[in-house]
């Protein structure tokens, strides 16, 4: 057991709220989920590893699209409830749905409006 892991404030499901931030441009470029394996993975690889509440299962980011997240700084907030991963973005492409970031939705005039372009086609990326 690491005392670095134990510093952690885990949810009630053992979970840590991760934002990764582009460390070249400080682009905000997705928010996830890590349980202590993933945490302790990404420490370990220079990888960013998260838990999927979808899937139920750790993934490492980029295992099925290629576009890695490799991390250059973990840090942890003030709480010690929240992490945030500097990372090189590989491919250049952080979101499934094929943009840069996932935050691509600007509140304009009451309604969400996409202000990101995609940057390569999801089917393109995952064969779906």
């Amino acid at each position: 057991m690491a005392d670095w892991l134990d510093a952690v404030n885990w949810n009630a499901d053992g979970l840590v709220p991760a934002i990764a931030q582009e460390g070249a441009t400080g682009v905000v470029l997705t928010q996830a989920w890590m349980n202590r394996e993933a945490l302790e993975r990404t420490a370990a690889t220079h990888d960013a590893h998260y838990w999927s509440r979808s899937r139920g299962r750790l993934w490492r980011k980029g295992e099925s699209s290629g576009n890695v997240q490799h991390v250059r700084e973990i840090r942890l907030d003030c709480d010690n409830d929240a992490i945030l991963l500097i990372v090189e973005q590989s491919g250049g492409i952080a979101c499934h749905t094929g943009r840069q970031g996932c935050f691509f939705q600007r509140l304009e005039d009451g309604a969400w409006h996409a202000v990101e372009p995609v940057l390569k086609d999801p089917r393109t990326i995952y064969g779906k």
